[in-house]
């Protein structure tokens, strides 16, 4: 393996050389077929990277000469599974398999493409040469290359040397490389994050004067980057980033505005840091989800309390609340999500949580009654599990007194609704009788009156727990003798 700029030191080597062995079946068979059709065939970008610190998966991005034409024959020379989704924008995919190994392969013509300053969308557009498209790449650290099958290594713009500095700097200027694809300004605080590396000063301060160029990316590119920043084993420096740099005030602005001016007397937290550090607990606790990374407990614990800078009071006294920020927080989190492209079921998850996030505090000293355990249980519905995670993440209180008892009191909680549980059916909880049933024992059609009475026996059913079908009955004659 040589070097067309630097030379890899002792240790990279060793991983990238072990895990270029690893993958040796797939690149070395479809560097061979590349090269027997004339054509040039490079291992590139984050491949080429997590290699060389022992991480690559089994999603691989190569690099060509050929044109998307002749990449999608030349793969379908070696596998049935090909996909020409991206094949606008010169990339075929593909899935080979060798051995018990299965692969996920893109191929790209050589690129060239720019963004037009009134453009959404990158305008494609095909290289020559390796380095040049290289130095259309984000960071010098995804600008490295693997030729195949002669493994030989390249690293024209200094990749190497800050992937063992850990810095995040740009092949070509900043200001170029932000210019012809403005989303790289995100992609900064997603690698700061993802790769826990430091970005270059000139790279900050170019992302700091470029930021309004974020606003021609479309919606759905802006999301799926703040999705992969948010699902980062320690996404805080990454938004610290996206705040600092100003870009958070076009694609969240919910975010920075929760930098609040604390009062003089210091009565209420920095709403900002809470947050973040909610965010932080929140990802520390998501073993006790099905998944992990939870994009939904993430966002919920981010955005928990945007609706604070709407309805922050100082109240006499000089004491500062925040009446009803659960409501409006809600709101504006259905708002931005919706228009940051999220699903609907993404976007109604993340808004029932922020709006239940404070419910728990009403249980006190623990004095709910059974009907207020199943209420609460009702109306998470399908997100009760994250609103516990969210409800613990909450508490970043200093007080170790404090944070005990609220940590006892929800651990209490939880034993009580699964106590009910075993009682009960406390995840799908309805009426003792149905809507058929209510129209039997009252003798009426369908229609507003059966809703009402479906209604009364769910309130009922909240209140008292399962009855039997004798005393349901009696229940619902007497509430409907008792209307006007």
């Amino acid at each position: 393996m040589t070097s067309s700029a630097a030379r890899p030191k002792s240790a990279n080597l060793a991983k990238a050389v072990a895990e270029l062995l690893r993958i040796a079946p797939v690149a070395d068979e479809l560097g061979r077929v590349f090269a027997a059709a004339g054509h040039r065939l490079f291992l590139v970008g984050g491949s080429v990277r997590d290699a060389l610190i022992g991480r690559l998966g089994h999603d691989l991005d190569f690099t060509t000469s050929a044109r998307p034409d002749e990449i999608e024959r030349l793969l379908r020379s070696v596998t049935k599974t090909v996909w020409t989704i991206g094949k606008e924008y010169g990339t075929i995919g593909a899935k080979i398999s060798v051995g018990q190994a299965e692969w996920v392969v893109e191929i790209t013509t050589f690129r060239a493409d720019v963004y037009r300053p009134e453009s959404r969308k990158p305008e494609v557009a095909y290289g020559d040469t390796l380095d040049g498209d290289l130095i259309r790449r984000d960071f010098t650290v995804n600008a490295m290359a693997v030729a195949l099958p002669e493994k030989e290594f390249h690293d024209p713009y200094g990749g190497l040397e800050d992937l063992a500095a850990r810095r995040l700097r740009t092949p070509a200027t900043p200001e170029q490389s932000f210019s012809d694809d403005p989303l790289r300004m995100m992609r900064l605080a997603r690698f700061t994050a993802q790769l826990d590396f430091e970005p270059a000063p000139d790279a900050v301060a170019a992302a700091t004067a470029m930021a309004e160029r974020i606003d021609i990316v479309s919606a759905e590119r802006v999301r799926e980057e703040l999705s992969k920043l948010l699902l980062a084993d320690r996404p805080r420096a990454g938004l610290n980033l996206l705040v600092a740099t100003g870009l958070a005030d076009r694609v969240l602005p919910e975010l920075p505005a929760l930098r609040l001016e604390r009062d003089e007397h210091h009565r209420h937290k920095d709403v900002y840091q809470h947050s973040l550090t909610v965010l932080d607990q929140a990802i520390e606790l998501e073993d006790r989800l099905p998944q992990r990374p939870d994009l939904i407990n993430r966002l919920a614990a981010l955005l928990h309390d945007v609706g604070k800078p709407k309805t922050r009071r100082f109240e006499p006294g000089g004491k500062v609340s925040f009446h009803h920020h659960d409501v409006v927080g809600a709101k504006l989190v259905k708002k931005r999500l919706a228009a940051l492209r999220y699903s609907s079921e993404e976007v109604d998850a993340v808004a029932k949580l922020v709006e239940l996030h404070l419910r728990f505090h009403g249980y006190g000293e623990g004095q709910w009654t059974d009907s207020a355990v199943r209420r609460y249980v009702r109306d998470a519905g399908d997100q009760l599990d994250r609103l516990h995670v969210l409800t613990r993440a909450d508490c970043t209180t200093r007080n170790q007194a404090k944070a005990t008892r609220l940590r006892t009191a929800y651990d209490e909680l939880e034993q009580r609704i699964a106590e009910l549980r075993e009682q009960e059916e406390l995840d799908s909880i309805r009426p003792d009788l149905d809507g058929n049933a209510i129209m039997e024992i009252l003798d009426i059609p369908p229609g507003r009156a059966v809703g009402d009475a479906y209604k009364f026996l769910l309130e009922l059913r909240m209140d008292r727990g399962p009855l039997d079908r004798e005393t349901a009955e009696a229940e619902l004659r007497t509430w409907w003798s008792s209307r006007p």
